[in-house]
């Protein structure tokens, strides 16, 4: 016999344990496409506190629709390794070219992830920062819905030694710290530069490049790294996307032991 009460106690009772459990982090993702996805799965692979903070329902940003709604992406060879660790199928279409599944490749990145630890909230939206002494110390949250119906409702906090902004082409959490505090962050204007157009070839070479810190212990993940730094976008091609997030996490996890 079902209880329709003790069924509502479980949903309450595990999530708040669940987030009151993830309020001190290690690191702290905001955006879950497939950039912030990898690190939080190399971060949670490597027993680091990790979580990661989605605005939607869903996890993996664009990857879901391919391109123009054709559910195929391309990697090259070498983001390919990524995808053969995660046991995603893969087919060669020319040399370095690469297509996959994306509907495949998005479910599997998010259970790989979730079973290796990573824990994930969503429908939540970040809406501050916390800053201390020029650091980054963590995050203030709110749900997304309340963001979207602009409720007066104050939010929490969530305290993280790192925060990853893998929030895409808007770059939030940088766009957020240098409303903020003004043109402190580590680009040419100290602020966002914004993305350049479409150029595949430029914007693969730069996103590696760009994932980086942006403000003491802020650091650009994904698309959000070119957004950051000023360059170009790739479209539908999410080599650089994984690649950026694997070389995050590696960055973090050499910080944190």
């Amino acid at each position: 016999m079902l209880d329709e009460i003790k069924i509502s106690k479980a949903i309450i009772k595990t999530f708040t344990d669940k987030l009151v459990d993830n309020l001190d982090l290690d690191v702290a993702i905001v955006g879950g496409g497939p950039a912030g996805i990898v690190c939080g799965y190399y971060l949670a692979k490597n027993k680091i506190k990790v979580a990661l903070f989605e605005r939607k329902i869903s996890l993996g940003g664009g990857m879901w629709a391919g391109g123009i709604m054709f559910n195929e992406i391309v990697v090259q060879s070498l983001a390919k390794k990524i995808l053969d660790e995660f046991d995603i199928k893969t087919k060669l279409y020319k040399e370095n070219y690469y297509t996959a599944d994306s509907v495949e490749a998005t479910s599997t990145l998010c259970s790989k992830a979730t079973k290796a630890g990573l824990k994930v909230f969503n429908l939540v939206s970040v809406e501050d920062v916390m800053i201390r002494k020029n650091n980054i110390t963590g995050i203030v949250i709110n749900w997304s819905a309340v963001e979207m119906a602009r409720l007066h409702v104050d939010p929490i906090c969530v305290r993280a030694k790192f925060v990853v902004d893998a929030t895409g082409h808007a770059a939030e959490v940088s766009n957020i710290v240098t409303r903020k505090i003004g043109s402190k962050l580590k680009t040419k204007s100290g602020r966002v530069e914004g993305e350049k157009p479409m150029w595949a070839e430029v914007g693969e070479e730069a996103i590696l490049k760009n994932s980086r810190e942006v403000f003491s212990n802020l650091y650009s993940c994904g698309m959000c790294a070119n957004a950051v730094f000023g360059s170009s976008r790739m479209g539908p091609v999410f080599g650089g996307m994984l690649l950026s997030g694997k070389k995050i996490a590696a960055t973090l996890i050499k910080k944190l032991k």
